[in-house]
C-alpha cells in the first residue's frame, strides 16, 4: 500500500498541503477533487515520488520510501506512474512514446512490440502508432500518455485531469479502459479532476481537498469565509455572495464553510421547518452519477447542489429553470 503519513508540504514557506493519512490501497479506484489551488496536483507529485515531503514519510508497506532525509527509492518509483495534465510527449512516433519505459526496462524487439500494439488497442490508439506529436489533438496527446504509463505495468497509476482536452466519446473511452486494466490485473488508480459527475460515476473513493486537507465533504459547496467573533458556540449567519448562511460555530476568522449535499431538504417551494437556512432559487442543473440518484444543481443566489432519489426527482417535477427550495440546519454546515 502507498501511503502518506505525517505529511506537510510547503513552498518557500507557504503550506500547500497538510496531510495526516492518505494511503492508497492495492486495486483502489480513487478520485480526488477540489478547486483549483486545493492541492491536487502537489498530492499527486509526492505519490509519485516526484518531490519529497517537507515533513513526513512516504511510504509503500512498512518501507519508507521518501522523507526530507530519505531519497525516493527508485525500486519503489519503478511501481508507480504519474502522467500529468499536460504531458510531454518524447521526440520520435507514438509507437517510440509508448515503447520508451519497455527500452529503459531492458524489454525489447518482439516482446516490446507486442506490449506497444495490446496497450495502443485497448486505449483506441492504434491508427496513431506511426504519428508524431505535431500531428495529435490536445486528447490525443494524453491518451498517448495514459499508453505510455499502462505499458511499463505500473502497480500505481496516477493521473492529472487526464481527460481535461477529451470529449464525452474520448473520455468514456479511457475511463473504460483503466477500469478493465483494473480488473485484469489488480492496478490501482488514484485521479485528481473537475470532473465531479466522472468522479461519482467512476470511482469507489472519492476525496476532496480544499486548501491542502482533506474535506470532510465533497466540494460542491465550499465556501471560503469570515467567521465573526462571538461569545462561544453560537449560530453566526455567514455572508457568502448576495445570501447569509446560519452556522453554529465557536470559531472565528477566516474559515471554509461545507454544506453536505446530503443534508439539503429539496422542495418546490417553503415548507414549515426548523430549518435556519432556507433559499429559494431555480434549477440549473441536473445529473445522474450512479442509478437512482440526482443530483440538484441550483441558483439560489449561489450555486448549491443537493442529492435526492430519482423518485424524489420524479415527484418534485423537477428539470432546468423550475422553482426550487433548498433548506437545512445550521448545525449541518461544517467548519474546517
Amino acid at each position: 500500500m502507498l501511503e502518506l503519513a505525517g505529511v506537510r508540504h510547503a513552498y518557500e514557506g507557504r503550506v500547500v498541503l497538510d496531510l495526516e493519512r492518505f494511503a492508497v490501497p492495492p486495486g483502489a479506484l480513487i478520485a480526488i477533487v477540489g478547486h483549483n489551488g486545493s492541492g491536487k496536483s502537489t498530492l499527486l507529485r509526492l505519490l509519485a515520488l516526484v518531490e519529497r515531503p517537507s515533513t513526513g514519510e512516504i511510504r509503500w508497506g512498512d518501507a519508507v520510501v521518501s522523507s526530507p532525509r530519505v531519497r525516493p527509492r527508485a525500486a519503489a518509483r519503478r511501481r508507480i506512474t504519474l502522467v500529468e495534465q499536460r504531458p510531454v510527449l518524447f521526440r520520435g512516433t507514438v509507437r517510440a512514446n509508448i515503447g520508451f519505459g519497455l527500452r529503459i526496462r531492458g524489454r525489447r524487439g518482439v516482446e516490446a512490440e507486442s506490449i506497444i500494439a495490446a496497450v495502443a488497442e485497448r486505449l483506441g490508439i492504434t491508427g496513431l502508432l506511426d504519428r508524431r506529436r505535431h500531428e495529435l489533438s490536445d486528447g490525443e496527446v494524453q491518451r498517448v500518455a495514459v499508453a505510455r504509463a499502462l505499458a511499463v505495468a505500473p502497480d500505481v497509476l496516477l493521473l492529472d485531469e487526464p481527460v481535461s482536452s477529451a470529449d464525452r466519446a474520448a473520455a468514456q473511452a479511457l475511463y473504460g479502459a483503466l477500469a478493465e486494466e483494473r480488473r485484469a490485473r489488480g492496478l490501482a488508480i488514484c485521479l485528481a479532476s473537475h470532473q465531479l459527475e466522472d468522479a461519482y460515476r467512476w470511482a469507489d473513493d472519492i476525496r476532496a481537498l480544499a486548501e491542502g486537507r482533506l474535506s470532510p465533504v465533497t466540494p460542491e459547496n465550499l465556501f471560503r469565509v469570515e467567521l465573526p467573533p462571538g461569545q462561544g458556540e453560537e449560530t453566526k449567519h455567514v455572508r457568502v455572495g448576495p445570501i447569509a448562511i446560519a452556522v453554529t460555530t465557536g470559531r472565528e476568522g477566516p474559515a471554509i464553510l461545507a454544506v453536505p449535499p446530503t443534508d439539503i431538504f429539496v422542495s418546490k417551494e417553503p415548507l414549515v421547518s426548523s430549518a435556519r437556512n432556507v433559499f429559494t432559487g431555480q434549477v440549473t442543473r441536473l445529473g445522474r452519477p450512479r442509478p437512482g440518484v440526482v443530483h440538484v444543481a441550483a441558483d439560489v443566489g449561489v450555486e448549491l447542489i443537493a442529492v435526492i432519489t430519482e423518485e424524489a426527482a420524479r415527484d418534485l417535477a423537477l428539470a432546468p429553470g423550475s422553482p426550487v427550495t433548498f433548506a437545512f440546519k445550521a448545525s449541518a454546515v461544517r467548519v474546517f
